[in-house]
């Protein structure tokens, strides 16, 4: 006859195992606070389009003569598009663009540098001499 804790240890899944170092720990860390991070930039982006639609609303049916206190319209439709990028991408927007950077940064480490001396350059800045 089989016991209760037999059945129970026959049916039971394997547990994943847990990796209890610093490593693990940080790597966790940093991924967690990216999934906070995108949470907080997509906040962010829903407050910049709802405010930015606000304020077109308001910029629409102010009276063209009380013009002192509004936004204008590059703020509106800066709002508007960052807010949307962000609402949508998140930390994924965020990293991308700070890819790019990366990899500006990289070709501009690795490429090659002019060496120029004092007397070039004047000459480049003056124009040709006569």
């Amino acid at each position: 006859m089989t016991t209760i804790y037999e059945a129970a240890v026959l049916t039971q899944t394997s547990l994943p195992s847990a990796a209890w170092d610093l490593t693990s720990f940080l790597q966790n860390a940093k991924f967690q606070i990216q999934d906070w991070g995108g949470l907080l930039l997509m906040l962010l982006g829903v407050v910049g389009l709802i405010w930015g639609g606000v304020l077109l609303i308001k910029k629409l049916m102010a009276n063209p003569q009380s013009a002192g206190n509004q936004q204008g319209w590059g703020t509106v439709a800066l709002l508007i598009l960052v807010g949307g990028a962000l609402t949508t991408g998140g930390w994924s927007l965020i990293e991308t663009i700070g890819s790019g950077g990366q990899q500006t940064i990289t070709d501009l480490g690795g490429g090659t540098v002019i060496v120029a001396t004092a007397d070039q350059v004047s000459g480049f800045l003056s124009g040709p001499s006569k």
